[in-house]
């Protein structure tokens, strides 16, 4: 059956636009590169590298997503980049063009100019259907988007997918935020909140592509599988230079080989620890006791040791780094003896300064007093030394706690100290009291709820000039210092007082898989507010009990029946039976990832996720297997429920709960 006339008109456009996508990509491979040095080369090549990246066209979706129709002769059409023609005229407008703003807010009560909105039905990259919405029609009322509807329950395998096309106002809001503002958003599952901070992320780089192209921007994510998951959504809207980092790998300076108990690693990660560490650097400092005498020629200057402490404590005073405040200490030196030159009469000038400054008497006179530090040599002796530690821990934590902090059997150096993740934050923040971290221009931290205050303190240095969109969910939290405030978690990122804007309305977990994972709330997160789904679409959920022995077999049979329909499933299951899971499937033939072991391939339309893996994965359908075992496997029942949470919540059309073990009874009540 042929195309009406106007779909063949759409289609016809999405032809001429993907061919002049084409032609522009083509300008710019065709492009000499001309330059004076090789460093301006290597550069230039490297732009015109992104620029031809960003211009590589995706079969699998379409330029464009909707058109706008306003109160002018002008039509927009609204897609992922923007493409002109042959003369420069726009055949698509970015998303993020101011213009592009009413896609996404235009209502009958605020129609911001436009006539009419249309919506297009898309199918591998080809346009199937259209919706029309006449914004200054009267006559016409309200009605829920189907295209809408099926785009975001469309199944899927692989990563995760941009939301360019389904963004909703409040989100839309969200990510037009100003550049130098940091937003925290407090999002409940399905609620979109991560694809809300990459497309922020993308909207920046465009609006204030000068000012961030060069200082940088970048996702922090909770682990590599989470990264390669959402790793699709920023290329496919033209933006190839961000980074991709998580918490251990963006302070790790050192090899993880130790391991830390609970009440170990939740004091590390106490934000008084912070100051411990500052008084630990700056106890480095020592009190002369004798004064600086400096020959030169055939007389001899003298500071005394009473001048001397004087340029020391103007030097702590003035707030720079400890490393920065070395290197100035010899030149404050050299200018005392300067001063007693020209009160000799003699006048000298900025060379003799220098001069003095190098010397080798003011050079080992300053090390003497100012020595250089090592982090790790820091670190190694707080925490092997009861006595460094007491001093510099005096007033901040009790006996107890010091005791805690101290290894039990204390490594001879610091190189054959065996670090723990906890001890890599420590080693960044005294790096940082040290020397100064760079800033970024804009970070995105995503799961942000998980992090303690060091780690947090760790993410605002990278950030302390730029902004940061903050996202979580206080009810995901699931390590055992999860904030219960996201005023405190700002303070700890040095943003205090940033606005925290609440998403609850979940676009892409069903009501009957949200209703039942919100009988947990009460019992993990008492206060907090049920997300409510509005969908229309009410999802399936199904509940499977099996024999003890049979779980695995019966996980298996679950799985075997949703790979049947297209998309992605996902297997979630404690990490314990991982292996066990992984054979049942292999033995019913059934192709998988093992998720957190080989990452995943986002091809399969299988993976097995160990529950700790599974924040901030999505999948069609999700398989959760012996929900207690997963509960059980925390260090407490708080932080085993919100374990549990994260995993119910992982669906986009359908759960099955397979167990043998009774559910807990936060579940059934």
């Amino acid at each position: 059956m042929s195309p009406s006339p106007e779909l063949a008109r759409e289609q016809e456009h999405l032809a001429t636009a993907r061919a002049a996508l084409a032609r522009m990509r083509e300008q710019t491979l065709s492009l000499k590169i001309q330059a004076h040095d090789p460093i301006s080369a290597e550069n230039l090549a490297r732009t015109l590298h992104l620029r031809a990246a960003s211009l590589q066209d995706d079969p699998s979706t379409t330029l464009f997503f909707g058109r706008l129709d306003t109160d002018t002769p002008e039509r927009f059409y609204i897609g992922r980049r923007h493409v002109t023609d042959d003369h420069g005229d726009p055949l698509v407008i970015d998303w993020r063009a101011r213009m592009s703003t009413a896609f996404y807010r235009a209502s009958r009560a605020e129609p911001m100019g436009v006539v009419l909105r249309r919506r297009f039905g898309l199918d591998h990259g080809a346009i199937t259907a259209y919706e029309d919405e006449h914004l200054q029609d009267r006559a016409e009322h309200d009605s829920r988007s189907q295209i809408l509807a099926e785009e975001i329950e469309r199944p899927r395998v692989g990563p995760m997918r941009d939301i360019v096309a389904t963004i909703q106002p409040e989100q839309d809001e969200i990510v037009r935020a100003g550049a130098d503002t940091t937003i925290c958003v407090q999002g409940a599952p399905g609620t979109g909140k991560t694809a809300v901070g990459l497309h922020r992320a993308a909207w920046l780089l465009y609006a204030f592509r000068d000012k961030l192209s060069r200082s940088g921007v970048l996702v922090i994510g909770p682990n590599r599988a989470f990264l390669e998951h959402i790793g699709a959504v920023l290329p496919a809207l033209g933006e190839v230079a961000v980074g991709h980092t998580t918490i251990e790998e963006l302070v790790a300076s050192v090899p993880i080989r130790g391991t830390d108990h609970t009440e170990t690693a939740v004091l590390k990660g106490d934000a008084r620890l912070a100051e411990v560490l500052r008084r630990a650097v700056w106890s480095g400092v020592g009190r002369p006791t004798e004064a600086l005498v400096v020959p030169r020629g055939s007389r001899k200057w003298r500071v005394p040791a009473y001048e001397v402490a004087e340029i020391l404590d103007e030097l702590v005073a003035r707030g720079v780094r400890y490393d920065a405040a070395r290197q100035m200490l010899p030149q404050r030196l050299a200018h005392a003896v300067l001063l007693q030159m020209e009160r000799a009469g003699d006048s000298p000038d900025d060379r003799v300064q220098d001069s003095v400054a190098r010397s080798a008497v003011v050079k080992k006179y300053a090390a003497g007093l100012w020595p250089a530090l090592d982090a790790k040599a820091v670190l190694w002796s707080l925490l092997s030394d009861p006595a460094v530690l007491a001093e510099h821990a005096d007033g901040i934590l009790t006996e107890d706690e010091q005791r805690i902090l101290l290894w039990d059997n204390p490594p001879r150096t610091k190189g054959s100290a065996k670090w723990s993740l906890a001890d890599a934050v420590l080693l960044d923040e005294l790096a940082d009291h040290i020397s100064r971290t760079p800033s970024l221009g804009h970070v995105v931290l995503d799961e942000a709820q998980d992090l303690s205050p060091m780690q947090l303190r760790a993410v605002g240095r990278r950030c302390s000039t730029g902004a940061a969109t903050v996202l979580g969910d206080i009810a995901q939290g699931t390590t055992p210092w999860a904030t219960g405030s996201w005023e405190q978690s700002l303070e700890h990122l040095g943003k205090p007082g940033s606005h925290v804007e609440v998403l609850d309305r979940g676009f892409r977990v069903p009501a009957a898989v949200i209703e039942y994972a919100a009988r947990l709330l009460p019992h993990m997160a008492p206060g907090l507010g049920v997300p409510v789904s509005v969908r229309d679409n009410p999802g399936r959920l199904d509940v499977v009990q099996a024999d003890g022995e049979a779980l695995t077999l019966a996980a298996a049979d679950a799985v075997a029946q949703e790979v049947a329909e297209p998309g992605s499933v996902g297997v979630i299951v404690p990490d314990a039976i991982v292996s066990a899971v992984s054979d049942a499937l292999q033995g019913k033939g059934i192709g998988h990832g093992i998720l957190g072991a080989d990452h995943g391939d986002i091809d399969h339309q299988v993976d097995v996720v160990p529950a700790t893996v599974a924040k901030g994965l999505e999948f069609d359908r999700v398989v959760v297997v012996e929900p207690s075992a997963i509960v059980a496997a925390e260090p407490d029942e708080r932080t085993g429920l919100r374990r549990l949470y994260v995993v119910l919540t992982r669906a986009v059309s359908a759960l099955t709960v397979v167990h043998s073990a009774p559910l807990p009874a936060q579940l059934t009540s």
